[in-house]
Protein backbone atom coordinates (compact mmCIF):
# COMPACT_ATOMS: atom_id res chain seq x y z
CA UNK A 1 0.00 0.00 0.00
CA UNK A 2 1.53 2.87 -1.00
CA UNK A 3 1.87 6.01 1.45
CA UNK A 4 0.65 8.90 -0.48
CA UNK A 5 -2.79 6.67 -1.14
CA UNK A 6 -3.21 6.48 2.70
CA UNK A 7 -5.88 8.65 4.23
CA UNK A 8 -5.07 10.10 7.25
CA UNK A 9 -7.11 11.42 10.61
CA UNK A 10 -6.54 15.06 9.57
CA UNK A 11 -7.45 14.72 6.30
CA UNK A 12 -10.46 12.99 6.77
CA UNK A 13 -11.28 15.43 8.88
CA UNK A 14 -10.77 18.50 7.13
CA UNK A 15 -10.89 17.27 3.34
CA UNK A 16 -14.24 15.16 3.14
CA UNK A 17 -15.70 14.90 7.04
CA UNK A 18 -15.70 18.37 7.47
CA UNK A 19 -16.19 19.54 3.92
CA UNK A 20 -18.95 17.48 2.91
CA UNK A 21 -21.29 16.62 5.64
CA UNK A 22 -24.28 19.18 7.28
CA UNK A 23 -24.28 19.84 10.95
CA UNK A 24 -27.73 18.20 10.43
CA UNK A 25 -26.08 15.03 8.82
CA UNK A 26 -23.41 14.83 11.80
CA UNK A 27 -26.48 15.38 14.02
CA UNK A 28 -28.02 12.28 12.84
CA UNK A 29 -25.07 10.37 12.72
CA UNK A 30 -24.29 10.59 16.23
CA UNK A 31 -28.09 9.63 17.91
CA UNK A 32 -29.00 6.38 16.62
CA UNK A 33 -33.19 7.24 17.68
CA UNK A 34 -32.44 10.01 14.89
CA UNK A 35 -30.98 8.00 12.85
CA UNK A 36 -33.84 4.86 12.80
CA UNK A 37 -36.25 8.06 12.34
CA UNK A 38 -34.92 9.26 8.89
CA UNK A 39 -34.29 5.94 7.85
CA UNK A 40 -38.06 4.89 8.33
CA UNK A 41 -38.85 8.09 6.69
CA UNK A 42 -37.11 7.27 3.57
CA UNK A 43 -37.88 3.57 3.64
CA UNK A 44 -34.69 2.28 4.32
CA UNK A 45 -34.10 -1.21 5.84
CA UNK A 46 -33.28 -1.48 9.41
CA UNK A 47 -34.02 -2.76 12.89
CA UNK A 48 -37.03 -1.98 14.57
CA UNK A 49 -37.38 -0.07 18.00
CA UNK A 50 -39.99 -1.14 20.33
CA UNK A 51 -39.51 0.75 23.52
CA UNK A 52 -37.68 4.10 24.07
CA UNK A 53 -36.42 5.38 27.64
CA UNK A 54 -36.21 9.51 27.98
CA UNK A 55 -36.19 9.84 31.62
CA UNK A 56 -36.30 7.51 34.87
CA UNK A 57 -39.88 7.61 35.43
CA UNK A 58 -40.29 5.69 31.68
CA UNK A 59 -37.71 2.99 33.57
CA UNK A 60 -39.48 2.41 36.74
CA UNK A 61 -43.21 2.02 35.53
CA UNK A 62 -42.38 0.23 32.01
CA UNK A 63 -43.69 -3.50 31.76
CA UNK A 64 -40.44 -5.00 31.24
CA UNK A 65 -42.28 -8.52 31.15
CA UNK A 66 -43.85 -7.74 28.16
CA UNK A 67 -40.42 -7.29 26.41
CA UNK A 68 -39.62 -9.65 23.13
CA UNK A 69 -38.02 -13.03 24.28
CA UNK A 70 -34.78 -11.62 22.29
CA UNK A 71 -34.01 -7.85 21.64
CA UNK A 72 -31.12 -5.25 22.48
CA UNK A 73 -31.04 -2.75 24.78
CA UNK A 74 -28.99 0.04 23.59
CA UNK A 75 -27.88 3.87 24.75
CA UNK A 76 -28.90 6.32 21.67
CA UNK A 77 -25.36 7.92 21.64
CA UNK A 78 -22.99 4.94 22.67
CA UNK A 79 -19.59 4.75 21.23
CA UNK A 80 -17.61 1.69 20.09
CA UNK A 81 -20.40 -0.92 21.19
CA UNK A 82 -20.83 -0.25 24.99
CA UNK A 83 -23.42 -0.06 27.11
CA UNK A 84 -25.10 -2.83 24.56
CA UNK A 85 -27.50 -6.11 25.87
CA UNK A 86 -27.92 -7.98 23.63
CA UNK A 87 -30.36 -10.51 24.64
CA UNK A 88 -30.75 -14.21 22.79
CA UNK A 89 -33.91 -16.02 24.88
CA UNK A 90 -35.98 -15.91 27.70
CA UNK A 91 -35.54 -18.45 30.35
CA UNK A 92 -38.46 -20.37 32.09
CA UNK A 93 -38.52 -18.65 35.68
CA UNK A 94 -40.81 -18.82 38.63
CA UNK A 95 -43.01 -15.82 38.03
CA UNK A 96 -40.20 -12.89 37.32
CA UNK A 97 -38.83 -13.05 33.35
CA UNK A 98 -35.06 -13.78 33.01
CA UNK A 99 -33.45 -13.89 29.70
CA UNK A 100 -30.34 -14.96 28.77
CA UNK A 101 -27.90 -12.71 26.50
CA UNK A 102 -25.64 -13.80 23.76
CA UNK A 103 -22.61 -13.39 26.07
CA UNK A 104 -24.23 -16.77 28.21
CA UNK A 105 -25.37 -14.22 30.83
CA UNK A 106 -28.63 -14.19 33.07
CA UNK A 107 -29.92 -11.03 33.40
CA UNK A 108 -33.12 -9.98 35.06
CA UNK A 109 -35.69 -6.91 34.65
CA UNK A 110 -33.90 -5.23 37.38
CA UNK A 111 -30.76 -5.73 36.28
CA UNK A 112 -31.94 -4.62 32.79
CA UNK A 113 -33.83 -1.25 34.24
CA UNK A 114 -30.73 -0.45 36.77
CA UNK A 115 -28.38 -0.90 33.07
CA UNK A 116 -31.26 1.70 31.61
CA UNK A 117 -31.01 3.96 34.08
CA UNK A 118 -27.13 4.52 33.91
CA UNK A 119 -27.63 5.09 29.91
CA UNK A 120 -29.65 7.87 31.20
CA UNK A 121 -27.04 8.83 33.48
CA UNK A 122 -25.13 9.21 30.71
CA UNK A 123 -22.70 6.58 31.45
CA UNK A 124 -21.96 5.34 28.04
CA UNK A 125 -22.29 8.44 25.89
CA UNK A 126 -19.72 10.94 24.47
CA UNK A 127 -18.87 12.93 26.86
CA UNK A 128 -20.90 11.45 29.67
CA UNK A 129 -23.90 13.46 28.39
CA UNK A 130 -27.14 12.45 29.68
CA UNK A 131 -28.58 10.09 27.13
CA UNK A 132 -31.91 7.93 25.64
CA UNK A 133 -31.87 4.28 25.95
CA UNK A 134 -34.25 2.10 23.40
CA UNK A 135 -34.66 -1.72 23.14
CA UNK A 136 -34.21 -2.64 19.23
CA UNK A 137 -35.42 -5.63 17.32
CA UNK A 138 -32.52 -8.66 17.30
CA UNK A 139 -30.46 -9.20 14.46
CA UNK A 140 -28.79 -12.32 14.88
CA UNK A 141 -26.35 -14.20 12.26
CA UNK A 142 -27.26 -14.81 9.18
CA UNK A 143 -26.25 -18.45 7.74
CA UNK A 144 -23.26 -17.47 5.93
CA UNK A 145 -21.15 -15.84 8.45
CA UNK A 146 -21.98 -18.39 11.08
CA UNK A 147 -18.96 -20.48 10.90
CA UNK A 148 -16.73 -17.37 10.84
CA UNK A 149 -18.17 -14.87 14.00
CA UNK A 150 -18.46 -15.44 17.79
CA UNK A 151 -21.94 -15.73 19.22
CA UNK A 152 -22.53 -11.83 18.23
CA UNK A 153 -23.59 -9.95 15.41
CA UNK A 154 -21.50 -9.39 12.55
CA UNK A 155 -21.69 -6.10 9.96
CA UNK A 156 -20.69 -5.07 7.24
CA UNK A 157 -18.72 -1.63 7.31
CA UNK A 158 -19.06 0.51 3.46
CA UNK A 159 -17.43 3.67 3.18
CA UNK A 160 -19.83 5.97 1.16
CA UNK A 161 -18.66 9.12 -0.85
CA UNK A 162 -20.64 11.62 -3.36
CA UNK A 163 -23.06 8.52 -3.48
CA UNK A 164 -20.39 5.79 -4.44
CA UNK A 165 -19.37 2.99 -2.38
CA UNK A 166 -15.72 3.35 -2.31
CA UNK A 167 -14.34 0.59 0.33
CA UNK A 168 -15.62 -2.11 2.56
CA UNK A 169 -15.00 -4.19 5.74
CA UNK A 170 -16.84 -7.31 7.23
CA UNK A 171 -16.24 -6.88 10.81
CA UNK A 172 -16.63 -10.19 12.70
CA UNK A 173 -17.30 -10.58 16.57
CA UNK A 174 -14.84 -12.46 18.18
CA UNK A 175 -14.45 -14.32 21.82
CA UNK A 176 -12.13 -11.80 23.05
CA UNK A 177 -14.09 -9.14 21.50
CA UNK A 178 -17.22 -10.25 23.48
CA UNK A 179 -19.43 -10.78 20.37
CA UNK A 180 -18.66 -7.20 19.01
CA UNK A 181 -18.04 -6.55 15.84
CA UNK A 182 -15.42 -3.97 16.97
CA UNK A 183 -11.78 -3.80 16.19
CA UNK A 184 -10.79 -2.14 19.00
CA UNK A 185 -12.35 -4.84 21.21
CA UNK A 186 -10.69 -7.79 19.32
CA UNK A 187 -12.82 -8.42 16.77
CA UNK A 188 -11.84 -9.15 12.72
CA UNK A 189 -11.65 -6.52 9.86
CA UNK A 190 -12.12 -8.49 6.71
CA UNK A 191 -11.68 -6.29 3.26
CA UNK A 192 -14.71 -7.21 0.59
CA UNK A 193 -14.03 -6.76 -3.24
CA UNK A 194 -16.85 -3.95 -4.13
CA UNK A 195 -17.67 -5.29 -7.43
CA UNK A 196 -17.98 -9.35 -6.14
CA UNK A 197 -18.91 -8.94 -2.43
CA UNK A 198 -16.15 -11.79 -1.73
CA UNK A 199 -13.46 -10.60 1.25
CA UNK A 200 -9.81 -10.30 0.19
CA UNK A 201 -7.53 -9.21 3.03
CA UNK A 202 -7.96 -9.37 6.87
CA UNK A 203 -6.29 -7.55 10.04
CA UNK A 204 -6.34 -8.40 13.64
CA UNK A 205 -5.43 -5.99 16.11
CA UNK A 206 -3.69 -4.46 13.00
CA UNK A 207 -1.39 -7.01 11.61
CA UNK A 208 -2.60 -8.99 8.33
CA UNK A 209 -3.66 -13.03 9.01
CA UNK A 210 -4.98 -15.32 6.63
CA UNK A 211 -7.12 -17.55 9.34
CA UNK A 212 -9.23 -17.15 11.88
CA UNK A 213 -7.79 -17.80 15.27
CA UNK A 214 -8.99 -20.45 17.33
CA UNK A 215 -10.94 -22.38 14.27
CA UNK A 216 -8.53 -21.60 11.48
CA UNK A 217 -10.82 -21.30 9.06
CA UNK A 218 -9.70 -19.40 6.06
CA UNK A 219 -10.99 -15.63 5.33
CA UNK A 220 -10.53 -15.13 2.16
CA UNK A 221 -13.09 -15.92 -0.21
CA UNK A 222 -16.06 -15.34 1.50
CA UNK A 223 -19.18 -14.55 -0.81
CA UNK A 224 -21.13 -11.89 1.61
CA UNK A 225 -24.60 -12.66 0.44
CA UNK A 226 -27.34 -9.85 -1.13
CA UNK A 227 -24.26 -8.04 -2.27
CA UNK A 228 -25.44 -5.34 -5.10
CA UNK A 229 -28.48 -4.77 -2.28
CA UNK A 230 -26.32 -4.03 0.64
CA UNK A 231 -24.26 -1.18 -1.38
CA UNK A 232 -27.27 0.36 -2.53
CA UNK A 233 -29.14 0.47 1.09
CA UNK A 234 -25.60 1.79 2.15
CA UNK A 235 -25.82 4.33 0.03
CA UNK A 236 -29.91 5.15 0.22
CA UNK A 237 -29.28 5.63 3.90
CA UNK A 238 -26.17 8.42 3.06
CA UNK A 239 -28.91 9.96 1.06
CA UNK A 240 -31.18 9.94 3.47
CA UNK A 241 -28.89 11.32 6.07
CA UNK A 242 -27.33 14.04 3.91
CA UNK A 243 -24.13 12.38 4.68
CA UNK A 244 -21.48 13.43 1.71
CA UNK A 245 -18.68 11.18 3.65
CA UNK A 246 -20.03 8.62 6.04
CA UNK A 247 -19.88 4.95 7.24
CA UNK A 248 -22.70 3.46 6.91
CA UNK A 249 -22.90 -0.43 9.40
CA UNK A 250 -24.84 -2.73 8.20
CA UNK A 251 -26.37 -6.13 9.43
CA UNK A 252 -27.04 -9.09 7.69
CA UNK A 253 -30.67 -10.40 9.09
CA UNK A 254 -31.21 -14.13 8.31
CA UNK A 255 -34.97 -13.69 7.04
CA UNK A 256 -35.43 -10.01 6.16
CA UNK A 257 -31.83 -9.46 4.35
CA UNK A 258 -30.19 -5.92 4.84
CA UNK A 259 -30.56 -3.38 7.31
CA UNK A 260 -28.69 -0.27 8.19
CA UNK A 261 -27.28 -0.59 12.25
CA UNK A 262 -25.84 2.83 12.23
CA UNK A 263 -24.23 5.89 10.61
CA UNK A 264 -20.42 7.19 11.32
CA UNK A 265 -19.61 10.80 10.46
CA UNK A 266 -15.97 9.81 11.24
CA UNK A 267 -15.20 6.66 10.31
CA UNK A 268 -12.64 4.46 11.31
CA UNK A 269 -9.37 3.99 8.90
CA UNK A 270 -8.63 0.47 10.09
CA UNK A 271 -10.55 -0.22 6.69
CA UNK A 272 -7.67 0.81 4.64
CA UNK A 273 -5.34 -1.94 6.37
CA UNK A 274 -8.17 -4.54 6.02
CA UNK A 275 -8.00 -3.92 1.85
CA UNK A 276 -4.62 -3.60 1.81
CA UNK A 277 -5.12 -0.49 0.27
CA UNK A 278 -5.60 3.45 1.32
CA UNK A 279 -8.67 5.42 1.06
CA UNK A 280 -7.54 8.51 -0.62
CA UNK A 281 -6.90 7.84 -4.15
CA UNK A 282 -10.45 6.40 -3.97
CA UNK A 283 -12.37 9.31 -3.17
CA UNK A 284 -10.21 11.50 -5.49
CA UNK A 285 -11.27 9.38 -8.63
CA UNK A 286 -14.93 9.88 -7.72
CA UNK A 287 -15.03 13.58 -5.80
CA UNK A 288 -16.48 15.21 -8.47
CA UNK A 289 -19.15 12.78 -10.36
CA UNK A 290 -22.27 13.63 -11.35
CA UNK A 291 -24.00 10.71 -9.95
CA UNK A 292 -28.02 10.22 -10.38
CA UNK A 293 -28.85 7.75 -7.65
CA UNK A 294 -28.16 4.94 -5.31
CA UNK A 295 -28.21 2.01 -8.67
CA UNK A 296 -25.71 4.57 -10.90
CA UNK A 297 -23.55 5.17 -7.69
CA UNK A 298 -22.98 0.89 -7.14
CA UNK A 299 -22.60 0.46 -11.01
CA UNK A 300 -19.76 3.34 -10.48
CA UNK A 301 -18.14 1.50 -7.98
CA UNK A 302 -18.00 -1.92 -8.84
CA UNK A 303 -16.26 -0.53 -12.52
CA UNK A 304 -13.98 1.41 -10.41
CA UNK A 305 -13.01 -0.75 -7.58
CA UNK A 306 -13.28 -3.87 -8.81
CA UNK A 307 -10.55 -6.32 -7.55
CA UNK A 308 -7.94 -7.58 -10.07
CA UNK A 309 -7.88 -11.39 -9.61
CA UNK A 310 -10.91 -12.54 -8.77
CA UNK A 311 -10.32 -16.26 -7.82
CA UNK A 312 -7.57 -18.58 -6.25
CA UNK A 313 -6.53 -19.69 -8.98
CA UNK A 314 -5.94 -16.15 -10.74
CA UNK A 315 -4.01 -15.76 -7.23
CA UNK A 316 -2.11 -19.16 -7.47
CA UNK A 317 -0.77 -18.11 -11.38
CA UNK A 318 1.31 -15.10 -10.05
CA UNK A 319 2.11 -12.19 -11.75
CA UNK A 320 1.51 -12.06 -16.12
CA UNK A 321 3.90 -9.88 -18.20
CA UNK A 322 2.27 -7.80 -21.12
CA UNK A 323 3.73 -6.80 -23.98
CA UNK A 324 2.82 -3.50 -26.38
CA UNK A 325 0.16 -5.64 -28.32
CA UNK A 326 -1.86 -8.23 -26.46
CA UNK A 327 -5.00 -10.24 -27.74
CA UNK A 328 -8.00 -9.94 -25.49
CA UNK A 329 -11.67 -11.00 -25.34
CA UNK A 330 -14.16 -8.33 -24.22
CA UNK A 331 -17.77 -9.14 -22.97
CA UNK A 332 -20.96 -7.48 -24.71
CA UNK A 333 -23.35 -6.06 -22.15
CA UNK A 334 -25.40 -8.79 -21.84
CA UNK A 335 -22.07 -10.99 -21.41
CA UNK A 336 -24.02 -13.09 -24.23
CA UNK A 337 -20.75 -13.07 -26.58
CA UNK A 338 -17.40 -12.45 -26.30
CA UNK A 339 -15.19 -10.78 -29.16
CA UNK A 340 -11.37 -11.33 -29.91
CA UNK A 341 -9.70 -8.11 -30.74
CA UNK A 342 -6.16 -6.80 -30.27
CA UNK A 343 -5.28 -3.95 -28.05
CA UNK A 344 -2.37 -1.68 -27.27
CA UNK A 345 -1.05 -1.89 -23.51
CA UNK A 346 -0.26 1.67 -23.01
CA UNK A 347 1.34 2.94 -19.67
CA UNK A 348 1.45 6.82 -20.80
CA UNK A 349 -2.35 6.88 -20.69
CA UNK A 350 -4.40 6.49 -17.19
CA UNK A 351 -7.90 5.17 -18.49
CA UNK A 352 -8.27 2.64 -21.67
CA UNK A 353 -10.30 3.17 -24.36
CA UNK A 354 -12.63 1.80 -26.80
CA UNK A 355 -13.82 2.26 -30.23
CA UNK A 356 -17.33 4.21 -30.54
CA UNK A 357 -18.20 1.79 -32.83
CA UNK A 358 -17.06 -1.59 -31.02
CA UNK A 359 -18.58 -0.49 -28.26
CA UNK A 360 -22.08 0.06 -30.13
CA UNK A 361 -21.40 -3.05 -31.56
CA UNK A 362 -21.26 -5.01 -28.23
CA UNK A 363 -24.43 -3.03 -27.05
CA UNK A 364 -21.97 -1.18 -24.36
CA UNK A 365 -23.58 2.49 -24.92
CA UNK A 366 -26.42 1.72 -23.26
CA UNK A 367 -28.34 4.80 -21.20
CA UNK A 368 -27.49 2.04 -18.20
CA UNK A 369 -23.90 2.00 -18.62
CA UNK A 370 -22.84 5.41 -19.68
CA UNK A 371 -21.45 6.10 -16.02
CA UNK A 372 -20.51 9.41 -16.81
CA UNK A 373 -19.08 12.10 -19.33
CA UNK A 374 -15.48 12.34 -18.75
CA UNK A 375 -14.55 15.86 -17.10
CA UNK A 376 -11.56 16.14 -19.91
CA UNK A 377 -12.51 18.55 -23.47
CA UNK A 378 -10.92 16.68 -26.10
CA UNK A 379 -10.20 18.70 -29.57
CA UNK A 380 -11.23 17.17 -32.67
CA UNK A 381 -12.68 18.08 -36.40
CA UNK A 382 -15.89 19.11 -35.20
CA UNK A 383 -14.40 21.41 -32.18
CA UNK A 384 -14.14 20.20 -28.33
CA UNK A 385 -15.90 17.37 -26.78
CA UNK A 386 -16.62 15.04 -23.92
CA UNK A 387 -15.98 11.66 -23.94
CA UNK A 388 -19.16 9.09 -22.41
CA UNK A 389 -16.78 6.53 -20.13
CA UNK A 390 -18.42 3.39 -19.67
CA UNK A 391 -18.42 0.29 -18.05
CA UNK A 392 -16.48 -2.84 -19.38
CA UNK A 393 -15.14 -6.40 -18.70
CA UNK A 394 -12.33 -8.66 -20.41
CA UNK A 395 -10.57 -11.09 -20.59
CA UNK A 396 -6.04 -10.46 -20.75
CA UNK A 397 -3.84 -13.24 -19.92
CA UNK A 398 -6.34 -15.41 -18.21
CA UNK A 399 -7.56 -12.22 -16.08
CA UNK A 400 -10.71 -11.13 -16.11
CA UNK A 401 -10.86 -7.42 -15.36
CA UNK A 402 -13.48 -5.11 -14.98
CA UNK A 403 -13.39 -1.35 -15.81
CA UNK A 404 -14.46 1.60 -17.22
CA UNK A 405 -13.32 2.85 -20.78
CA UNK A 406 -13.70 5.95 -22.38
CA UNK A 407 -15.37 6.37 -25.89
CA UNK A 408 -13.78 7.56 -28.86
CA UNK A 409 -13.18 7.31 -32.36
CA UNK A 410 -10.53 4.70 -32.77
CA UNK A 411 -11.26 3.95 -36.51
CA UNK A 412 -8.19 5.13 -37.55
CA UNK A 413 -5.74 3.65 -35.29
CA UNK A 414 -3.54 0.65 -35.39
CA UNK A 415 -6.00 -1.18 -32.73
CA UNK A 416 -9.71 -0.59 -31.93
CA UNK A 417 -8.85 -0.61 -28.14
CA UNK A 418 -6.29 0.49 -25.65
CA UNK A 419 -5.68 -0.66 -22.23
CA UNK A 420 -4.93 2.03 -19.52
CA UNK A 421 -2.77 2.63 -16.17
CA UNK A 422 -5.92 1.59 -14.11
CA UNK A 423 -6.05 -1.67 -15.44
CA UNK A 424 -2.87 -2.85 -14.85
CA UNK A 425 -2.64 -3.78 -11.48
CA UNK A 426 -1.37 -6.97 -11.31
CA UNK A 427 0.91 -7.29 -14.63
CA UNK A 428 4.04 -6.49 -15.24
CA UNK A 429 4.96 -4.36 -18.74
CA UNK A 430 7.43 -5.63 -20.65
CA UNK A 431 8.01 -2.25 -23.63
CA UNK A 432 10.63 -4.51 -25.70
CA UNK A 433 7.89 -6.63 -27.31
Amino acid sequence: MKTSSILGLNARTQLFAYKYNTKRGKSIADSKIQTARVLKKAEVAHPEIFKKFMDPKDVLESDWGSLPDQFALKPSRGMGGEGIIVVKRRLKSNGKPIWLTTQKERVTADDLKLHTLDILEGAYSMGNDPDVAFIQEYVGRAKAFRRYAYRGTPDIRIIVFNKIPVMAMLRLPTKESGGRANLHQGALGVGVDIATGTTTNAIWHGSQIVYKPDTGRKLRGVKVPNWTLILETAVKAAEASNLGYVGVDIVLHPDKGPMVLELNAQPGLQIQLANGEGLKKRLERVDDLNVIDADHGVRIAKMLFAGRFENRAAQEEGIKTLKGLEEIKIYSFDKSRRVRILARIDTGAMRSSIDRGLAEDLGLMTKENILWKDKYEYRSASGLQTRPVIGITYIIAGQKIRSTASVTDRSRMSTRFLMGRNDMAGFLINPTQ
